[in-house]
């Protein structure tokens, strides 16, 4: 739920009811058959597939689909696609669709840069299967959500947001930026907000199942992508072939809980403890690693609680830049990918050789407070104070995708008072990260309320098993998370590694890499309980 924000969120500090027309009926009564399919996809015909080589070996291809697929015949969007046919043919099994989060990153670029990754895509995986990814619906080449009338104010936006507050005093500016985001794409893609839900993206994926001629979905879906994987399980259970959820979640949790109503996204899936567990157990590896991180001369624990005492004091001044209290803890919960620990630890041991210096504010800082006010100008549509001349248009939507996504299958808090009770209470109950896990995703408590569509169930519609893998400590889909999400869904079976990191796109373990390959080409699930080993010290 994906970098970037938490699941792919975070996207400042790197950077209604769903429709479901078969009647839910107790899980044990409903076979696992064609008759419990959603109406709307198989009413579409299946797109009709053209692939011409694009280059390294790639095939790409473009996909029509319905946007609407209730009014199917009002208006049709093109799905960007990508393939890596496979490398042994006369050995080929099918396909196999993947998701890489998110959401609001392209799959077709992810695809060209991972598809040669060995711990996620071993020689085997990709000679027996076409890996086929692709640009969901308002990401990047696929009818892309854009909510400014050019690059150079997209950029100068995100470039001048405020950082996540640190103390109550700095929420209100927080608070104007994310409605203005909100606001400025009700009102420049309204025609797309409403039909953006990952309801759409499962039928989406449906049609394109139906357009490379598979009888039943082979999927490895990470972060985001499990999600997608979930809903895909329980409108269309019969069409359920192998399906890997890498980097799980609650699927309840992140659409709605009645129960849990009043918290937004993350603090529903206490995103903040698996960021606690992993930061933890980044220092751990530091310190196994002695001299070869940055960070572990001394008690790494302690210096950090000097740093967190000095930026509660007052900022530090760094290279230009201005690290208070909201920075550090959100550059130190940046921790996804343990290839980055190295710069992390870095960063850190450098705020704690300045601890000791006075705030000196730099012209660069000055600067960027300018800009800083001039960002409200973004709403009213102009973008004359950024720089923006309406002539250059762009592709990178990532944060503009995410949120019409993530917005559409959420429902959260929209009082702001109840966001800042929240930061108090969740930093009392997971020291300095608690606050993350409430701001991460703030656009959507002003999100127009036509486009919050979120599925609403049922989750456990019998289908053929489910392989779910999540790390002990995973800073964005924490294992509890995925524990209950793998207990939402008819038949799953969760694989732990016992590493820190977010899906095993980030986490190299060749055991794991195993065990998905032997599901996903036999059918072989791992035992009950089983665990899987990483690959070394990330600061090796």
């Amino acid at each position: 739920m994906s970098s970037s924000p938490v699941r792919g969120r975070m996207a400042w500090w790197a950077a209604i009811f769903g429709l479901l027309l078969a009647v839910p009926v107790p899980a044990a009564a409903v076979p696992a058959t064609d008759s419990y399919v959603d109406a709307l996809a198989d009413a579409a015909p299946a797109p009709a597939l053209q692939w011409t080589d694009c280059d390294s070996g790639f095939s790409c291809a473009t996909a029509r689909v319905p946007l609407d697929y209730a009014h199917p015949e009002v208006r049709s969007i093109d799905l960007a696609m990508i393939k890596l046919p496979a490398a042994d043919p006369a050995r080929r099994i099918g396909t196999l669709f993947v998701n890489f989060g998110g959401p609001g990153r392209s799959g077709v670029q992810r695809l060209r840069e991972r598809a040669h990754w060995p711990w996620l895509f071993s020689d085997e995986l990709r000679a027996r299967f076409d890996l086929v990814s692709w640009d969901t619906r308002g990401v990047a080449n696929s009818a892309p959500v854009r909510c400014f009338p050019d690059a150079t104010a997209q950029q100068l936006f995100f470039a001048t947001y405020p950082a996540m507050p640190g103390t109550p005093g700095m929420e209100p500016p927080f608070f104007a930026a994310a409605k203005t985001l909100a606001d400025n794409c009700a009102q420049r893609a309204a025609d797309l907000l409403p039909h953006m839900s990952t309801e759409n993206t499962a039928r989406d994926l449906d049609l394109l199942r139906r357009a490379v001629g598979d009888d039943k979905l082979t999927y490895h879906g990470i972060s985001y992508g499990t999600y997608l994987g979930a809903l895909y399980a329980n409108m269309f259970p019969g069409r359920v072939g192998r399906i890997v959820l890498d980097g799980s979640m609650d699927f309840r949790g992140n659409a709605f809980d009645p129960d849990d109503a009043d918290r937004p996204i993350d603090t529903r899936q206490d995103v903040a403890t698996g960021i606690a567990g992993t930061f933890h157990a980044m220092l751990d590896a530091c310190v196994a690693a002695g001299p070869e991180c940055a960070f572990s001369e001394g008690n790494p624990q302690e210096k950090w609680q000097r740093i967190l005492e000095r930026v509660r004091r007052e900022p530090i001044s760094w290279d230009g830049k201005r690290y208070d209290y909201g920075t550090v803890v959100a550059a130190a919960g940046q921790l996804s990918d343990p290839a980055g620990w190295p710069v992390l630890a870095a960063t850190l041991q450098h705020l704690y050789d300045l601890r000791d210096t006075p705030y000196l504010p730099t012209d660069v800082l000055a600067e960027t407070a300018v800009l800083v006010r001039q960002v409200a100008d973004i709403g009213t549509g102009s973008s004359t104070a950024l720089g923006g001349t309406g002539t250059n248009t762009y592709d990178d939507n990532y944060t503009e995708a995410f949120y019409a996504v993530q917005c559409a299958d959420s429902r959260v808090p929209r009082d702001e008072r109840r966001y800042s009770d929240l930061a108090v209470s969740e930093d009392q109950r997971v020291p300095a990260f608690g606050r993350l896990g409430v701001f991460d995703a703030m656009t959507c408590a002003y999100w127009p309320q036509t486009a919050v569509r979120p599925y609403l169930g049922p989750w456990d519609r019998p289908t053929a098993p489910i392989l779910v893998i999540n790390s002990r400590n995973d800073p964005a889909t924490p294992l509890a998370g995925a524990a209950a999400g793998a207990a939402e869904l008819s038949d799953a079976r969760l694989l732990v590694v016992e590493g820190a990191g977010h899906s095993s796109m980030y986490v190299r373990s060749t055991c794991s890499e195993a065990a998905k390959r032997d599901y996903l080409i036999a059918g072989t699930l791992p035992a009950d309980g089983a665990t899987c080993p990483i690959d070394g010290n990330p600061f090796d």
